[in-house]
C-alpha cells in the first residue's frame, strides 16, 4: 500500500510525483535532505512556512491557509512527503535527494501523477520567492 498524496499544489491542481511507500522503516535519512522541508515524520503536523519563504495568508486551489498554521499529517505511520512542497529537488539538485539517501528505496515516483520540470521549477520559485 502506498501513502497517497492528499494536498494540492498551492496554485495549480497538480500533485507531486514522489511518494514514500509503506516499506518505509522510519529511519529519517530523507528528512534533513529535503531542500523544501517537504518531508515529515509520520503523525507530525506540517506548515507551509517550514523551510520556505511563505508567510501570511496563502490562496490555494483548496482555499485559504495561513503559512504558519499547522496542517494535518499526510500519514500517521510513516515519514511522508507534502505534495504541495515537493519539487523533486528541482532548482537545488540533479535528482530527488530523498530517493538518493533512502536505504530501502521507498521514495519512489508515482507513475500515476507526473509534473513537468517547468511545473516543478515554478513551484520551487513560489516556495522560495524571497530567497
Amino acid at each position: 500500500m502506498l501513502s497517497r498524496p492528499t494536498v494540492l499544489f498551492l496554485h495549480k491542481n497538480t500533485l507531486m510525483a514522489i511518494i514514500i511507500t509503506d516499506e518505509c522503516i522510519n529511519c529519517g535519512a530523507c528528512e534533513p535532505e529535503c531542500p523544501n522541508t517537504a518531508i515529515y515524520e509520520g503523525a507530525d503536523q506540517w506548515r507551509y512556512s517550514d523551510g520556505t519563504s511563505l508567510k501570511g495568508v496563502l490562496e490555494t486551489a483548496e482555499g485559504s491557509f495561513i503559512a504558519d498554521e499547522a496542517q494535518m499529517p499526510v500519514s500517521d505511520e510513516f515519514y511522508y512527503i507534502v505534495p504541495s512542497k515537493c519539487t523533486e529537488c528541482k532548482g537545488f539538485h540533479e535528482e530527488p535527494q530523498c530517493a538518493a539517501v533512502c536505504p530501502v528505496d521507498c521514495c519512489v515516483p508515482d507513475e500515476n501523477v507526473v509534473e513537468t520540470e517547468a511545473e516543478l521549477l515554478e513551484k520551487q520559485s513560489f516556495l522560495h520567492q524571497n530567497s
